[in-house]
């Protein structure tokens, strides 16, 4: 008896790495062991950025913070103490918006909390 081979399912699994693909130069958009090392490559990565991507984001809003309140004598770390005294409840990147876009109404909130 002839061996089973599932082509649909392999057709598949390929096809799918090769969509993936897609965009890449050379050997790694139509070969598919070079696409999938390069697909898995690409999807590590990608997942290991997203996590970066956040803190390189809380770290952009913190030095914007500090860059606006350093305008009115306080330091960060002050400022976010004073906001959690006066129960001011507005995450670091509405702050860094409003330092950065709205400057009279950081203003306010500066004010407010001296």
């Amino acid at each position: 008896m002839p061996r089973s081979v599932n082509a649909v399912a392999s057709r598949r699994r390929r096809k799918k790495i090769l969509k993936a693909a897609k965009g890449y130069f050379g050997a790694r958009k139509n070969v598919i062991t070079v696409a999938k090392n390069a697909v898995d490559k690409a999807w590590g990565y990608a997942y290991r950025d997203r996590k970066t991507k956040k803190r390189a984001f809380r770290m952009l809003w913190i030095a914007r913070i500090n860059a606006g309140v350093r305008m009115y004598g306080l330091s960060y770390s002050k400022f976010m103490h004073a906001l959690k005294q006066n129960n001011i409840e507005l995450n670091r990147k509405v702050l860094a918006d409003l330092a950065m876009n709205e400057p009279n109404t950081f203003k306010a909130i500066v004010d407010k909390i001296k």
